[in-house]
């Protein structure tokens, strides 16, 4: 393909981006594709011979007749399922600029661009979201990166702390031992699967689940005890994980309690690590109204928050912070002959390489660096700010109707709801929404009192969404509940 053939499809393949995301509102949400429909009306072979100038048509009539009615729409202003998966303009352009200059960034040589707008990048939006200074880049042991997802940070992190721990105390790994809420995300259990900490998901030798409170937050009375029993019984606490904004009903866990835990034990000075995971909520940092939510952060090992989620940045993007990156690199660091180079050797650069899984690493930052310039932290707050706002009249909508409850207290942007009448019925109205195609919602089961309860999740963070979607998917709901 010559630049000339790249500069004219390019230019009608932003034509169809652009005219899809300006055709949201009139889409039916969720797709009625069945399993098997799109596999079938492929070919069973790729093309033998090349396509020529022509293939671009049959390409973009594919894309138009067979993924875009195949698709369920994450962007559109109607799409109140799991959390956001935010896309903008500026991020679109930022990740075909990064396709464009085909960079890989496993070291500072192979991209030093990259490299130090990555690394000022993640030092900026510390200082915006008044971090402690312990994880920004110019401290001593501090500093970021832009991981794939939270997934991989907790894997990475509990690396680290694997390291760490048997460092300090010479324990065997058998014993290492992990905690973390009830409500927390399965990337933990995941990581303990890969780490060698846990044979199954099933498996609770070594992983522990902690009892939350009445408001789904981490217990650290419950934490304590658990921790003190594993101590008695020989074994060697090394890893737990807060959460910011947990992935059912946001709760937020108290982090500053979490950490003196971890201190009045003596497993923090054994190297036990604090890993936060605010995914979803690490975003409204940015808002000092939110920032009590931070308590205990200047206690962390490491925090990480995803962009993609909530910040209008295309996915994926995770922002991952240490106060310890010796441990972290040291853990993942293997260099053979090919990869020394003289800026390695001076250690004045970080070689992004030795802080994930991955030896080679995409250009991320350059659609997060977009993103902060075209909209500014100003207009990012206001973006947040105001799907709170829309969660809270939701949640009025709700309190207002008799036939409705709220299941768990809003924390944030998300409103957990359900039927009076019971879990089946709660169930029965968002298959009905669902299958409208005006709008979609996922579920969780929430622990309470009276027993687990279905509840229906009303998560609004959506790009294109505004109050008047709201109100509608709010009139949808109480329409179809009727008869249930």
């Amino acid at each position: 393909m010559t630049a000339d053939q790249l500069r004219t499809e390019g230019a009608r393949v932003l034509d169809l981006i652009a005219q899809y995301l300006t055709s949201l509102e009139d889409r039916s949400v969720l797709p009625p594709t069945k399993p098997g429909e799109v596999m079938a009306r492929l070919e069973e072979h790729a093309p033998e011979q090349p396509g020529g100038q022509s293939v671009w048509d049959e390409i973009l009539r594919d894309v138009s007749d067979l993924v875009l009615p195949n698709t369920t729409h994450w962007q559109s202003p109607t799409f109140f399922g799991y959390f956001p998966c935010n896309t903008s303009a500026p991020a679109i352009l930022g990740e075909l600029l990064a396709s464009g200059l085909g960079v890989q960034g496993m070291l500072w040589q192979t991209a030093p661009a990259a490299n130090e707008i990555e690394r000022a990048l993640l030092d900026q939006v510390a200082r915006a979201m008044a971090l402690p200074e312990r994880f920004l880049s110019t401290s001593e042991q501090g500093g970021g990166c832009i991981q794939p997802t939270a997934s991989d940070s907790t894997l990475v992190s509990m690396i680290a702390a694997r390291k760490r721990v048997v460092e300090r105390t010479a324990a065997d790994q058998a014993s290492l031992t992990v905690y973390a809420s009830d409500q927390a995300h399965s990337s933990v259990l995941k990581a303990a699967m890969i780490t060698g900490l846990a044979r199954t998901s099933d498996d609770r030798s070594r992983v522990r689940l902690v009892a939350t409170d009445a408001e789904h937050r981490l217990d650290p009375s419950a934490l304590r005890t658990v921790i003190e029993r594993d101590l008695a019984d020989g074994l060697t606490p090394a890893y737990v994980c807060a959460t910011i904004g947990t992935t059912g009903v946001t709760a937020v866990d108290p982090v500053d309690r979490v950490a003196e835990v971890m201190n009045d034990t003596g497993v923090a000075e054994r190297g036990a690590w604090l890993h936060v995971d605010a995914a979803h909520a690490g975003v409204l940092l940015l808002c000092e109204e939110f920032r009590w939510m931070a308590a205990g952060l200047e206690l962390a090992d490491s925090l990480c928050l995803n962009p993609h989620k909530w910040l209008l940045t295309t996915f994926d993007c995770d922002l991952f912070w240490t106060a310890d990156r010796r441990s972290l690199v040291e853990s993942l660091s293997i260099t053979p002959e090919y990869l020394r180079n003289d800026a390695t050797e001076t250690g004045a650069v970080f070689d992004y390489r030795d802080w994930g899984v991955p030896l080679g690493r995409k250009f991320r930052a350059l659609k997060l660096w977009f993103v902060l310039r075209w909209y500014g932290l100003s207009g990012l707050r206001a973006y947040l700010r105001e799907h709170v706002r829309l969660a809270q009249l939701f949640e009025h909508r709700v309190l207002s109707d008799d036939r409705f409850e709220l299941l768990a207290p809003r924390t944030m942007n998300l409103v957990c709801f359900g039927l009076r009448a019971g879990d089946e019925p709660t169930a029965e109205l968002m298959a009905r929404v669902n299958a409208s195609g005006r709008a979609f919602l996922t579920h969780t089961v929430i622990p309470t009192a009276d027993g687990p309860r279905y509840a229906i999740r009303m998560a609004i963070g959506a790009v294109t969404t505004q109050e008047r979607h709201v109100a509608e998917t709010w009139d949808l709901i109480a329409e179809l509940a009727h008869g249930v």
